[in-house]
């Protein structure tokens, strides 16, 4: 976070440098969105260990992608686990500094009070779940003999070429294991719409909508460098260093794939198994 050319750092140096952050990150949550426009979303809720603390803190976070594919950290804050309180507050203040264009899209797990809270403050906003957590949660109802083939044809539904295929896929996945693991199907088959939105928008953006990666890669070096210093961090200076390591984490984020379509996503046109009627016709 201070560069190379700073080894040894004494803690009053230190002391002063977590000061400086706290600030600019206060700062930074009062920013004004007036004017800003995102065209998706992906949201979760990332928990991380604090001394004194008998609770994890939860770390709200929202990425989001604007008009020309760039991806910009939008909102970092802590919460209440993940609760729709939590995150109704975190979306009104971003509606509140000027952010009132809802975006197309939103990607997210499907266990957090982040849906609520949207349906509430961008209604129009449409939902799509993260396969990878999806997948995940549907293995560990499993067990482990079967999970490596269940895998598969999980794969099979999200990687389909057309939604219809998709859904084929997904009947299938349903006929072979609810009568013997109900409790699996169950969770998969209750987020089938949110599951199956990524087909109504450009196929050249399914890589980035089918999960919540853009946040869950970054996130990584943030789990890491807490649970190396939880001996030593408050609430604040967790949520602080989390900051610092995201403002440098999104200098290196890639831009969407085939950014020019997210000027067709903001006018509504509509997409059939990631395909413009016009091309389809064509």
């Amino acid at each position: 976070l201070v560069g190379p050319d700073a080894p040894g750092l004494s803690s009053t140096t230190i002391a002063r440098l977590k000061a400086a952050w706290i600030k600019e990150h206060d700062a930074w949550q009062r920013r004004s969105l007036a004017g800003r426009r995102y065209v998706y979303f992906w949201a979760d809720g990332i928990h991380v260990s604090v001394r004194m603390d008998k609770q994890k803190l939860c770390l709200l976070v929202v990425i989001g992608a604007t008009a020309d594919g760039t991806k910009e950290l939008v909102a970092l804050e802590d919460g209440f686990r993940e609760s729709t309180q939590s995150w109704r507050e975190l979306l009104l203040d971003l509606k509140h500094r000027g952010l009132e264009r809802a975006p197309e899209l939103a990607v997210g797990d499907g266990a957090m009070g982040f849906w609520g809270a949207m349906s509430e403050v961008y209604p129009e906003t449409r939902s799509a779940r993260c396969w990878v957590h999806k997948t995940a949660n549907v293995l560990n109802r499993l067990p482990k003999s079967v999970q490596k083939k269940a895998k598969g044809h999980i794969v099979d539904i999200y990687m389909a070429e057309t939604k219809e295929k998709a859904e084929a896929a997904f009947g299938f996945f349903v006929k072979a294991y609810q009568a013997k693991y109900p409790k699996a199907t169950e969770i998969l088959v209750k987020d089938r719409e949110e599951l199956m939105a990524f087909y109504d928008f450009p196929a050249e953006h399914w890589v980035h909508l089918r999960t919540t990666n853009p946040i869950e890669s970054t996130f990584a070096t943030v789990r890491l460098r807490t649970a190396k210093t939880r001996g030593c961090l408050s609430r604040e200076t967790a949520l602080t260093m989390a900051f610092r390591l995201c403002e440098e984490a999104e200098k290196k984020w890639r831009k969407l794939n085939a950014p020019h379509l997210l000027r067709l996503v903001e006018k509504g046109i509509k997409f059939t198994d990631g395909i413009t009627p016009e091309r389809i016709a064509a």
